[in-house]
């Protein structure tokens, strides 16, 4: 199994090549002949802040997957750093310690506190519990939940159970946030709010943000906005 260090902590340039690459990939579901993605060619950078739009079937979340190795594309490739990925479990270590996942139904353990789950992909990966749970208090002091560590997640508001679904996507310092629709099950008040933290960390910790939305006003925050339609790329560019 290949370890990937976090290089843009250790001080190796990771400019040199995007940290994310699709090159002409097209995902095809079989079964429902259904074309989710159609050659598609898109590069992620260090720091970049990314909003991904289209309506809704345009393939927007299958991106997402396909570029943290959650699916695998049917034509063309997906890279990291430059490297093809092909194994699951090279995706696994990858998505452990260098891409966050921020999903739009938080897949908490709703039986677990909030502590326990931001602690889960930490297990294995900081041998000290001590460590791991200093790392654990930090992050849900960051993300305004230090005074909820110990309540179950079933017992969260939706607010509550992203912020809790930010830490753990941050709990071992990733390159980059994959979020699909970060916002999409919350209320205007809380949703501005989960915007906010993660363009925090975007713009403190230089992590680099993509994120899936059909709002434009989310898409309007990001410095690019890529339109899909159909599959496919119809624009690449700046602000909404």
């Amino acid at each position: 199994m290949v370890f990937w260090s976090n290089r843009r902590r250790s001080g190796v340039n990771s400019e040199v090549k995007p940290l994310i690459a699709l090159d002409g990939v097209s995902r095809v579901y079989p079964r429902g002949r259904v074309t989710a993605l159609r050659e598609v060619t898109l590069e992620i950078r260090s720091g970049d802040y990314t909003a991904i739009m289209g309506p809704s079937g345009s393939g927007k979340s299958t991106l997402l997957y396909l570029a943290c190795g959650l699916d695998r594309p049917t034509a063309g490739r997906v890279l990291f750093e430059g490297r093809e990925l092909k194994a699951p479990a090279e995706w696994a270590e990858l998505r452990a310690c260098r891409i966050g996942f921020v999903f739009q139904s938080f897949y908490l353990i709703g039986g677990l506190t909030a502590s326990e789950n931001v602690e889960i992909p930490m297990l294995g990966r900081m041998r000290s519990e001590r460590d791991r749970r200093k790392r654990v208090a930090g992050l849900l002091e960051r993300v305004g939940l230090g005074h909820r560590t110990g309540h179950r997640a079933a017992d969260l508001s939706g607010g509550e159970s992203q912020r809790v679904a930010i830490a753990r996507a941050m709990a071992n310092s990733p390159d980059v946030i994959l979020a699909d629709e970060p916002t999409g099950n919350l209320d205007s008040q809380s949703a501005g709010e989960i915007l906010g933290l993660l363009e925090d960390l975007h713009q403190r910790e230089g992590v680099a943000l993509v994120m899936v939305t059909h709002d434009p006003g989310v898409s309007g925050r990001a410095g690019r906005v890529v339109r899909l339609f159909d599959g496919q790329v119809v624009s690449d560019g700046g602000r909404a």
